[in-house]
């Protein structure tokens, strides 16, 4: 185990968003940092380069140009709302994080990030629309900012940060350096020690070798966790399952490469750290199977517009407000509680131009490579965007038919251990159709996709007209089986404002730090039981900025 002569003053346990800005902000510093991670150079950047880039923010001028009117105090009991908040001790610092987030995202947090060169998105989108009363679950107006270069375009500065840290001295990289323990001596975290690991040439999210080629020990006055949540681990998500949400789905689609494993956070636990909220999770109900994958059970979201009807298994149309895009965890609690590991979408190819977008940056080639003309030519143009064409070309979960009876038949086909009472299904096709006739309606969901066109964002390039489903105008008819989509933890190590890791007395661990999803974004909870979209890169570099800084005041 030879040692190394780089005396840094932290260690970084991870190398994804969160662990790169914290290393930056101490490169900006003058500090030197050892970056540790168990995966090869090509991950570099973790999670976060496959995200779609989706960044929170409150009353900015992107909002103000479409004529959104927003407020620190509108967000703030919107978060609030969807948080529900209801466990003194574990939730005592998510609320004190979510108070300084939405701050941060109400005032310096656009300004930080265009210092930096990230640039965004000029319509901003509207996720989670919510739960239909004004004090709950939900966004009240868009606040969803897409980075433009998507998620390697806000990994972008802080990894170059980090490779003008290595060139300057200050930045070790060690990847394939797998941490098992942190080092403690008299309560304080001194350092790592672990496992190398063999060189392996997996691509990005490739799952990479697990052989030992050696052992390790590294040590500095500060050791900051960055390693992630359990999203690639099903057996750790369904050990945490809560009862809430129904029985743990039998089969689950893998919205994070296979290394997003958890094992830091009983690690950390070991070394003293306590752990809240392990039972708050985010998963999302419209995944559907990559044909095109790179790791095991790797699926897609689909980012969907109001329109598609959206049907249980059994073909019972889902109740208000649970429509496409209003009720993540709301409908993953809905359709568990079904028995069943699948929902359907219905829809026509008037709906899929206009309102699939799938999430993910290697499915957004326009916004991620920055590429105007492709951009106009997906989103403004006729026909379904790129990527979602050829889903619906290749993809497993895609039906597309002439002719409701022939839809339904290959339906019940994709799913024969399953009763679909497609009688059913046409019912609730005819009848929403017979609603389409008037500027009125009784249907509710009709009611909430004219008025997401009262939006100018979601009017130009997110919601459909509305038409008849049955119109051959519109067509042809689409199906899409959907399926549990594993994605973050909400819950994970507790920490005060400064990202200093706490006991289970309440008092920081001496030298420890966590960042990211592996700190449940910020607090072990900032988001409560719900998050309201666009919040998890932005816990990254929230969190990640209040450690780096906070190690960088140490004497």
């Amino acid at each position: 185990m030879p040692e190394s002569p780089f005396r840094p003053d932290a260690i970084v346990v991870g190398a994804g968003l969160s662990g790169l800005v914290a290393a930056s902000e101490l490169v900006d510093a003058g500090k030197r940092v050892l970056i540790v991670d168990q995966e090869p150079a090509a991950s570099l950047g973790g999670q976060a380069w496959w995200s779609f880039g989706g960044l929170f923010l409150v009353d900015s001028p992107e909002q103000r140009r479409l004529g959104v009117k927003d407020s620190e105090e509108l967000a703030l009991q919107d978060w609030f709302g969807t948080a529900g908040f209801d466990r003194d001790d574990e939730d005592a610092w998510g609320r004190r994080w979510a108070e300084a987030y939405v701050r941060f995202a109400t005032g310096e947090k656009r300004d930080w990030l265009r210092s930096k060169g990230v640039g965004l998105f000029p319509v901003v989108g509207w996720a989670e629309r919510g739960a239909g009363a004004a004090i709950g679950h939900g966004n009240s107006v868009p606040r969803f900012h897409i980075t433009w270069g998507t998620g390697p375009g806000i990994v972008a500065p802080f990894a170059e940060r980090v490779r003008e840290g290595v060139a300057a001295g200050l930045v070790e990289l060690r990847f394939r350096h797998r941490v098992d323990e942190l080092v403690v001596e008299d309560g304080t975290v001194a350092g790592v020690r672990g496992a190398v690991l063999a060189p392996d040439a997996a691509a990005r999210g490739e799952a990479s070798n697990r052989d030992e080629v050696g052992t390790f020990e590294f040590r500095a006055p500060a050791t900051v966790v960055a390693s992630g949540g359990i999203g690639g681990n099903h057996d750790l998500v369904r050990e945490y399952w809560p009862e809430r949400l129904g029985t743990p789905p039998a089969e689950m689609l893998s919205g994070v490469p296979a290394h997003v494993d958890g094992r830091m956070l009983g690690i950390t636990e070991a070394a003293g750290a306590r752990l809240v909220n392990r039972d708050r999770m985010w998963h999302y109900v419209e995944g559907i199977e990559n044909w095109d994958p790179v790791w095991a059970r790797h699926g897609i979201r689909i980012l969907p517009g109001p329109s598609s009807l959206w049907f249980d298994a059994e073909g019972r149309r889902l109740p208000a407000p649970l429509f496409p895009g209003f009720d993540t965890l709301g409908t993953l609690e809905h359709l568990q509680r079904t028995g069943h590991g699948h929902s359907w979408f219905v829809l026509t190819q008037a709906v899929i131009e206009k309102e699939f977008a799938l999430s993910g940056s290697e499915q957004n080639p326009d916004l991620t490579g920055k590429d105007v003309k492709l951009l106009a030519k997906s989103r403004l143009g006729k026909g379904a965007p790129g990527p979602v064409e050829a889903f619906k070309q290749h993809g497993a979960d895609f039906i597309v038919e002439a002719t409701l009876p022939e839809l339904l038949e290959r339906m019940r086909e994709a799913s024969p251990d399953v009763p679909l009472d497609t009688d059913n299904i046409e019912r609730e096709i005819v009848a929403r159709d017979r609603e389409i006739d008037n500027e009125f309606t009784k249907d509710a969901q009709i009611t909430a996709i004219r008025g997401a066109r009262n939006y100018l964002g979601d009017k130009l390039i997110r919601v459909a007209p509305p038409h008849k489903f049955l119109d051959p105008k519109a067509g042809p008819l689409i199906a899409v089986k959907l399926h549990v989509l594993t994605r973050k933890s909400l819950g994970g190590i507790q920490t005060d404002l400064e990202s200093r890791a706490l006991g289970s007395d309440g008092s920081p661990v001496p030298g420890l730090y966590a960042v990211g999803e592996a700190a449940g974004f910020g607090g072990g909870g900032v988001h409560g039981y719900r998050a309201l979209e666009g919040t998890f890169l932005g816990g990254c570099l929230f969190s990640g900025r209040a450690a780096g800084r906070s190690i960088a005041r140490r004497p």
